[in-house]
């Protein structure tokens, strides 16, 4: 994963709004969800000292109308209700424009299970962001192994083909 430059996310945040003017076509080619759950991270030794690790997201999706459509795992996975997944592989990251918010990233899809909504998703864009980020301490020998579950919110964009 590699960080971004600003115009990138301003180019990822047009994108996105493309993605919502094409989310609401009879068959549309992006699909448009609101994430909200947790980040999950994990206190772990690194070198000699030690640090708050991304363990995975749990989070639901829902539609514009707030209707449960899905839900969002380690891999990072996604999972619609009619089961189908697409697993996606990070290609682009840059920090959210909101201090505290975990970074708007762009993922290729790497892998699919299923016949359904994420069946043919070719990418995923996470934008919008709200919280997630790693607490800044409480992370030391003590704690070694300690989760905590940091609320987050996004918008996710699903492009398919």
């Amino acid at each position: 994963m590699r960080k971004v430059s600003i115009s990138t996310a301003v180019a990822i945040a047009g994108f996105a709004c493309v993605a919502h003017a094409y989310s609401s076509a009879a068959t549309p080619s992006a699909i448009e969800a609101f994430g909200k759950g947790v980040q999950i991270y994990t206190c772990k030794s690194a070198s000699d000292s030690y640090a708050w690790t991304l363990k995975a997201p749990d989070a639901n999706l829902s539609d514009a109308r707030g209707q449960p459509i899905g839900k969002h795992f380690a891999g990072p996975t996604w999972q619609a209700i009619d089961g189908s997944t697409v697993v996606g592989n990070p290609l682009n990251v840059s920090p959210s424009p909101n201090a505290g918010a975990i970074a708007w990233i762009v993922l290729q899809a790497k892998s699919h299970t299923g016949h359904g909504l994420m069946s043919n998703v070719d990418y995923v864009v996470r934008t919008r962001t709200e919280g997630g980020v790693a607490p800044a301490g409480g992370c030391d020998a003590v704690h070694a192994g300690a989760e905590v579950r940091v609320p987050y919110s996004a918008i996710y964009l699903f492009f398919r083909h």
